[in-house]
């Protein structure tokens, strides 16, 4: 059964081209919102290597082989996106039930896991370039971030969350960073510099190795009102490590007033190694039993808690700190 139809009348030809041209601009020309909105979801972010990376939608696969940069997802929400760790993390509980992955490893396992983003840093770039390369041709995206400087932390952190959506969750982390850092600088600010102690930092101890004066580790010793007694220490090329050596120390022996090792894979140390080291009875701090050992990832990663070491550090070269929190 047919039904009638109503007749259709033609448009004016200045009317269509009208509508046409409209059309056209609105094309070329979207309106302040529509900018606005492709502006908040395409951000660049540019990594350690010098590579630029037009973010237009968040990565929801990603395999991490960087304890921080795992820490740091976790961190901004992301333990869901995250289908892969590498085989040394060990924080946050919640995400270590994830498959483990090595860069010593084939690129097909990396495959097989469809991940969209692989976190890598600058060492595993360096060193393993086929596997990059590989994961790169199978249309792989792959990112190299680890901060040089405590300056670079924040941008670190803001770049993670550009990568995985989470902008407001970096910025909040950041936020939250600084204003308990402010907490914990103002339990120091009725000790004036000549009463804080000083601080002998040691990162590797089978190398007679310290931490160069602009490191993480520094930053952490710092905050926690540590004044550090081997400033001249050299730098080992651009590491985080420097050299000072056994006899330099023995000779400023009694200038230490606690003796400090981070503890952990770098510097496997135990209160005895520090105390039965023949010669380091002439370490003030030694001798009087003032060594403090802080877990490794406390101040060498780059996340969080390393607010937890300045904290930790705080209350053991201060004993009679009022709490932070």
């Amino acid at each position: 059964m047919s039904h009638p139809t109503t007749p259709r009348r033609s448009l004016p030809l200045l009317t269509l081209f009208s509508l046409l041209a409209w059309a056209a601009a609105l094309c070329a020309s979207p309106s302040p919102a529509l900018a606005a909105a492709a502006a908040e979801t395409a951000a660049t972010v540019t990594d350690s290597s010098g590579q630029q990376l037009t973010v237009t939608k968040p990565f929801s696969r990603i395999i991490s082989l960087y304890s921080a940069h795992s820490e740091n997802l976790a961190f901004l929400g992301c333990d869901k996106e995250l289908v892969g760790i590498g085989r040394e993390d060990d924080y946050p509980p919640e995400i270590l039930d994830k498959e483990k992955f090595s860069y010593r490893e084939d690129a097909e396992k990396f495959l097989a896991a469809a991940p969209d983003l692989v976190l890598v840093r600058p060492m595993i770039e360096r060193s393993y370039p086929e596997l990059i390369a590989r994961l790169r041709r199978a249309g792989v995206v792959v990112v190299s971030l680890q901060p040089n400087s405590v300056e670079e932390i924040f941008a670190y952190w803001r770049s993670l969350g550009i990568l995985v959506g989470r902008v407001e969750a970096a910025e909040e982390m950041v936020e939250s960073f600084q204003a308990r850092l402010k907490r914990l600088g103002e339990r120091l600010a009725a000790i004036p510099e000549k009463d804080r102690p000083r601080v002998y930092f040691e990162a590797i101890h089978a190398k007679n190795k310290t931490f160069a004066t602009d490191s993480i580790a520094m930053y952490v010793l710092q905050e926690a009102g540590g004044i550090n007694i081997a400033s001249d220490a050299l730098q080992v090329r651009s590491t985080n490590i420097a050299d000072y050596g056994k006899e330099r120390l023995l000779q400023r022996g009694e200038e230490v007033d606690v003796f400090v090792a981070q503890q952990g894979r770098m510097n496997p140390v135990q209160l005895s190694d520090i105390r039965d080291e023949p010669g380091f009875g002439a370490i003030r701090a030694v001798r009087q039993g003032r060594i403090v050992l802080v877990p490794e990832p406390l101040v060498s990663r780059p996340t969080p808690r390393l607010l937890d070491g300045v904290e930790l550090l705080q209350n053991a070269l201060f004993p009679d700190l009022e709490a932070a929190r």
